[in-house]
């Protein structure tokens, strides 16, 4: 009792003093609020400008390294843009103007990445713990650039059923000139250098057949009851020597008067049934009717070639889709390089090399695929036209993925009353297996219903292909 009595006096005591007590209390507590209250903001201060600082300068190493890969600007000038890009971002958040300092900028070429370190210093609000009134403050971050070049080979759909019909107020044709326009001017924009093109693009317009102007020199025009492949390369002058209607060619035939899939350069020796050599030209038909008006275009980094040869498309003709296929593929194949360097075409295709060239094709149709002159070997010997071209268009889409072509493919207007519920299906189910597979990412089977969905397609396929550009 008697503890517990002292106990009682000594806090008696202690309450009759306060004014001395509770100051001292009072101060103490108010001292580590202020520390904490100072600490705090200090704290939401340091992690606001981290945020900011870091939101710039991922802003700026991400708007250069897409300037480097489309080709606005060159690695020299690498340093230049992100300096460019903190003084324009400079008051970000909490930030004031000019506090920004670009400690380093690194353009690994071998990683093909742009990374940017920097850091601001920061007046803090609560100077505390003998730390000063200063902070640095510092963000760094990485992105990914390509010095990829592109090669795009669009097979242009302008069959009889792409005329204008007055009737249902339609105009597929033109449609397909103000899409098919769209992407050429947004493709070859980022051209800086027309010297060294970055982007290079192929136009194969077709039909019943494809115009093949100026490789009008890689065709073997067959004979009525004639060989399916050219006379050998020792042959008289006057037997090899075949007068040609048009420009135009249909499939490449094998001397077996199989549809050849490969993406051989029309120089290409090959040993006839008597084991003689030939050259791998590719045949035009004899059965062969229309010719189309447009030529294709091989790679070319002349916009203007290419928008004058889209102007100046004309509805006519069937849809021989397998044959539009495989011209696609010759215009990216680095084995017709030399026919077409040697026709004064350009330089040709690159090699087939994912780390340093994109090569993608749009296969575009508003039906269903109907027309080819020969079918593949293995197909039974029952299938009609029809099922030649589709299951020859499916096997040189095949083809064309395995060498690393990215197939995007659009069908146009496809749920027409003019089509069958058959022929409607058929003509969705070579599409979708020719194009290349879906990623979480990137889509590459397009339905289009309209000129405006038609032009919408395009564009999406064109961001589609700059994403390509950046992947290793």
């Amino acid at each position: 009792m008697r503890y517990f009595g002292g106990l009682v006096h000594a806090i008696g005591s202690f309450a009759r003093d306060r004014s001395g007590n509770f100051a001292v209390l009072f101060g103490m507590v108010a001292s580590v609020l202020a520390l904490g209250v100072g600490f705090a903001v200090n704290v939401s201060q340091l992690y606001n400008a981290k945020s900011s600082l870091q939101g710039v300068v991922d802003a700026a190493v991400t708007s250069t390294a897409r300037d480097l890969t489309t080709g606005v600007i060159k690695e020299a000038d690498a340093n230049k843009s992100v300096q460019a890009f903190l003084d324009a971002n400079s008051r970000a958040g909490i930030l004031s103007a000019d506090q920004i300092v670009l400690d380093k900028l690194t353009v690994d070429r071998t990683a093909n990445t742009v990374q940017a370190d920097v850091h601001v210093d920061l007046g803090l609000y609560f100077p505390i713990f003998s730390v000063g009134d200063m902070k640095r403050v510092a963000a760094s971050t990485t992105a990914v650039y390509s010095d990829k070049t592109i090669e795009v080979a669009m097979m242009l759909d302008v069959t009889g059923s792409m005329a204008a019909n007055w009737w249902a107020k339609t105009d597929k044709i033109g449609d397909l000139r103000t899409a098919a326009s769209g992407a050429v001017e947004d493709l070859l924009d980022n051209n800086l250098d027309p010297k060294n093109p970055r982007v290079r693009v192929a136009i194969v317009p077709y039909a019943e057949a494809v115009n093949t102007g100026g490789l009008a020199s890689t065709v073997f025009v067959e004979a009525r009851y004639g060989s399916n492949v050219p006379p050998p390369i020792d042959a008289p002058v006057s037997v090899s020597l075949t007068l040609a209607p048009d420009k135009c060619a249909t499939e490449r035939k094998d001397k077996d008067g199989y549809a050849d899939y490969s993406p051989d350069g029309p120089n290409t020796p090959r040993l006839d049934n008597d084991g003689k050599t030939y050259l791998a030209k590719v045949n035009r038909d004899d059965h062969m009717k229309t010719c189309p008006k447009p030529e294709l275009i091989p790679l070319t980094a002349d916009k203007q070639k290419l928008l004058d040869t889209i102007t100046d498309f004309r509805a006519d003709g069937v849809t021989a889709g397998g044959i539009a296929a495989q011209w696609g593929y010759y215009m990216l194949s680095p084995s017709w390089r030399s026919a077409i360097a040697d026709a004064a075409l350009g330089a040709g295709p690159a090699n087939f090399d994912k780390k340093k060239v994109a090569k993608v094709a749009i296969l575009m149709t508003d039906g269903q695929f109907n027309t080819a002159f020969a079918g593949g070997r293995g197909a039974p010997r029952s299938q009609n036209a029809g099922q030649k071209s589709r299951s020859n268009a499916e096997g040189i889409c095949s083809n064309m993925k395995r060498d690393g072509i990215e197939i995007f493919t659009i069908g146009f207007d496809l749920d027409d009353p003019s089509m069958t519920m058959t022929e409607r299906d058929q003509a969705k189910s070579v599409l979708k297996n020719c194009s290349t597979a879906d990623t979480s990412s990137l889509k590459h089977y397009y339905e289009a219903a309209t000129g405006t969905e038609l032009a919408a397609a395009f564009d999406e396929i064109t961001e589609n292909i700059e994403k390509l550009a950046i992947q290793r």
